[in-house]
Order: C-alpha cells, then structure tokens, then sequence
C-alpha cells in the first residue's frame, strides 16, 4: 500500500509539473514565431533559439571551438561566466539572508512576547520598513565603499523585514485555548515561550523565510548592477552597455529559473518542517 501510495504521489507529481509547463511552452513558441515573421527587431527581441545560444555559451567553460559552414569558418567563444555568476550572486544572497533573519529572528521573538518590547521598539520598525532597501544604495556605498560589503548590507536589509513582521505576527496570534491549557497544566514562563509560543509561531516565520529569501534574491541584483564587478546583476547590466540583448534575457531566464529553485526547495522545506502541523489542519 505504501508502495502504491509514492506512485500515486509521484504520478500526481509529474502531471502537475506536465500542467505547469504547458503556459511557458505556448508563450516560447508565439515568441519564436513572432521573431521568425519579423515583427520585432532582432536587436530589440531576439528569438528564443539565439537566446539559447547565447545562454549555452554563457554557461560553458571557456574552450572556443571552431564550426564549419559552407560559407567559411565561423568561430564561437564561450565564456563560462554563469557558473562563477551564479556561485557569486548566491553567495552573497545566502550570507546577506542568514545576517538578516538571524537579527529579526530574536527581535521578532522579543517584540512579539513582550509588550514593552514592542511598545519600545514598534514605532522605530514602522518608519524603517516602507523604505525600500533600493532607496540605501547611496548610503550603502558611502558606509562600506564598493565590492561585497554594501551589497550584502542591501540582501540583509531587504531580508530582516519580513522576517521580523511574520515572526512578530506568528507569537502575538497564537491561540489563545494553548495558553489556557499550558497555564492549567502548571508551564511557566520559560517553558510557555519554548514549548506552545515557539511551535505555534513557527509556521508564520517559515512563511517569513520564504518571503525573505524572495526579497534577498531581487535585492542581490540590484545591488550587484551598483556596486560590484560580478554575478548576475552585474552582467546583465554589462550586456546592457554594449547592447547584447539575447544575454541580457538569458541573464533574466537564469535569474528566474534560480528564483523558481530556491522557492521550491523552500516550500519542500517548509512542507517537511510543517508536517505536524498539516496533519492538525487534516
């Protein structure tokens, strides 16, 4: 029966992903067939199939190679640039967003179980968070100069905020029948915190990590086109210069083929983590 089961979930799976990719197939062959009729400029709109060649030549290590046609020789140089783009972009998302959740983490905790906390800290939080993290690139740079250190700042900016409002959201909104029960059953404040507050808000702060390494993710390209010489950001905007549009699309289909990874791995996550927590909601 348990085998039976996995079949099921993975044949359900599989058709969920034959339905999703349904709407990109369809919008990638209009595409090619409005670049073939010649309604856009090739210049303005490449076509997917020279998206394509510009991406694998993006990616592959640098070992030129010559093709022959009939009309003569024709040489294709490939960069190798993704790997090393993509291992440096997600570098920085993973170090700015472990510093900013690791800061709202306590803070969220503190101001959601303490009144006076959160009558302290509140009115602070709420004039800082409508700014957003694209607004301290300025400041960003004057503080910590060019390179990785402002860009970092920026990722954990725009992390620390969603992290911060989901964790207070998740300790104030615990039901109130739990603490009922653990105040009956004799818990005291310590034990309160850690065995019925802590649970029950840990669903609103994965929600906040997913979020938050969204927001890391947009911030890091951003600020890679400001202040550093490398990544993703980095080289869309140097194809950008000199008006190479194909990689400047191949650079966006990486960014959300990488978005729609990390989200992914964090919903897993989330789901395996939360398992107790459906199994009440069923």
């Amino acid at each position: 029966m348990r085998i039976a089961d996995r079949r099921t979930r993975a044949r359900a799976r599989w058709r969920e992903v034959a339905v999703g990719m349904v709407a990109p197939v369809l919008a990638i062959a209009l595409w090619q067939w409005v670049a073939y009729m010649g309604w856009v400029n090739p210049q303005v709109l490449p076509a997917p199939l020279d998206v394509w060649r510009k991406w694998v030549a993006y990616l592959l290590p640098l070992v030129p190679f010559d093709q022959y046609t009939e009309g003569g020789r024709l040489s294709w140089a490939f960069s190798g640039e993704l790997p090393m783009d993509i291992w440096t972009s997600m570098v920085r998302v993973v170090i700015g967003f472990a510093i900013g959740a690791g800061l709202a983490l306590p803070l969220g905790l503190a101001m959601g179980a303490s009144q006076a906390v959160h009558a302290w800290m509140n009115p602070l939080v709420q004039i800082l968070r409508p700014i957003p993290p694209i607004a301290y690139i300025p400041l960003a740079i004057l503080w910590f100069g060019l390179g990785n250190p402002p860009a970092v700042f920026l990722i954990a900016l725009g992390a620390f905020f969603p992290v911060l409002m989901n964790t207070i959201a998740g300790v104030r909104h615990v039901d109130g029948i739990y603490l009922r029960a653990a105040r009956n059953l004799g818990a005291g404040g310590a034990t309160m915190f850690l065995r019925v507050i802590l649970p029950a808000a840990v669903p609103y702060i994965l929600s906040g990590v997913r979020i938050g390494i969204g927001t890391a993710f947009i911030v890091v390209i951003v600020s890679e086109m400001i202040a550093v010489n490398n990544g993703l950001g980095f080289r869309i905007l140097e194809a950008r210069e000199y008006f190479w549009s194909d990689k400047i699309i191949a650079g966006m289909i990486t960014i959300g083929l990488l978005g729609l990874a990390i989200d992914t791995a964090v919903n897993r996550l989330n789901n395996h983590l939360l398992r107790w927590h459906r199994g009440l909601e069923h």
